[in-house]
Formats: structure tokens, C-alpha cells, sequence
């Protein structure tokens, strides 16, 4: 690949390129993949280098928007395992649960396109079934009652709690109850 086909691929922003070359830019000292959207440089100041450590060794640093030092940058899928993980933690918690979100500094919208994209439900969806598998447990452990486990379990009103366990499990909470308790009487 020719000098002029690589910087032609970098002004394009050419993803197709990622990892076949990368190059620098001598004014500003660093470096970065072709589909990197920074601003474009002037042609007499960009350098090209087929590895990301050429290019490190040369002196630059690599640019904070592509990460060209990982060998895979996704920032969407970041933010999707993020979102993920604050749900798992703080899903008992509403509050807890919005303040963690806030520190990501996404819009709600974003949050929800980006959980949607990677894990294919709405945050809805999964927060839901997270505080529906914790009340199964709840209700086949404890003899709290149900509307206890519809607060342990995350939900803010007992018709809610109600509408998605029929939802998501397919029976009443007290049904669900039963069948554990009909299972364990049985020899």
C-alpha cells in the first residue's frame, strides 16, 4: 500500500484500514488508526507506520479518541458492560441506582440505546428480571410476606411487582410460592 492510498484511507476515515497501518502527526505527537474521527492534519506533517509500537517508538503517545494502542476499541460496548454492571449492583436501590447512572455522564436515551444495542432489552426489561429472580428466591427462602419481597426486591408498589412477576414468570408470586412449598411436602 502506497503513502497516498494510506493517507487517502485516513481522510476517509477508513475503518476497513484499522490495524494494516496507523499514523502519527508530528505537530501534535501522536498517533492513531485510519478510521479515527479527530481533526484531519496537513499531509507534510503525518507520518505512517505499519505497528502501533513504530510508532510508539518513534515518540508518539497514542490518541485518547481511537485508542490505537488496544487491539480492540469499543467504546459503545465499554459503556454497554458499565451500564450492565451498575444494574447488577444497584438495582434494589432506585436512587442508588440513578446517582451511579448520572456519574456516566450519558442521557437516559443513550443508556437505553446502548443496553439495547449489546444485550438486546430495554434496561426496563433487564432490571425487572433482575428484581424477579431475587424475589423467586426470596419467596422460596424466607417466609417474609409478599409485599416485603416486592420491596427487597427492588419494585416500588406491589401491583408492579405483581404485573411483571406474572409477566416474566408466568404465575403469581403466591402461586410460585406454593409449587416450591407442594414439592417439599412431597416424599
Amino acid at each position: 500500500m502506497t503513502e497516498e492510498e494510506k493517507w487517502k484511507a485516513s481522510l476517509s476515515c477508513d475503518a476497513a484500514y484499522d490495524g494494516q497501518f496507523f499514523y502519527g502527526v508530528k505537530t501534535t505527537g501522536i498517533f492513531c488508526r485510519p478510521s479515527c474521527k479527530s481533526k484531519s492534519p496537513k499531509r507534510e506533517n503525518v507520518i505512517f507506520f505499519d505497528t502501533a509500537e513504530q510508532a510508539q517508538q518513534h515518540g508518539l503517545r497514542p490518541c485518547k479518541r481511537c485508542r490505537p494502542d488496544l487491539l480492540e476499541f469499543q467504546p459503545q460496548k465499554e459503556n454497554a458492560e458499565k451500564i450492565k454492571l451498575i444494574y447488577e449492583q444497584f438495582y434494589l436501590d432506585y436512587n442508588d441506582l440513578r446517582e451511579e447512572l448520572k456519574k456516566l455522564g450519558l442521557s437516559r436515551n443513550r443508556i437505553t440505546q446502548l443496553f439495547q444495542q449489546q444485550y438486546g432489552k430495554t434496561p426496563v426489561e433487564y432490571l425487572n428480571e433482575l428484581r424477579i429472580d431475587r424475589a423467586k428466591q426470596l419467596l422460596v427462602s424466607t417466609p417474609e410476606n409478599i409485599l416485603q419481597i416486592a420491596l427487597q426486591s427492588g419494585f416500588e408498589s406491589l401491583s408492579t411487582f405483581y404485573i411483571q412477576f406474572q409477566k416474566v414468570v408466568g404465575v403469581s408470586p403466591k402461586a410460585y410460592r406454593q409449587s416450591f412449598a407442594q414439592k417439599e411436602e412431597k416424599p
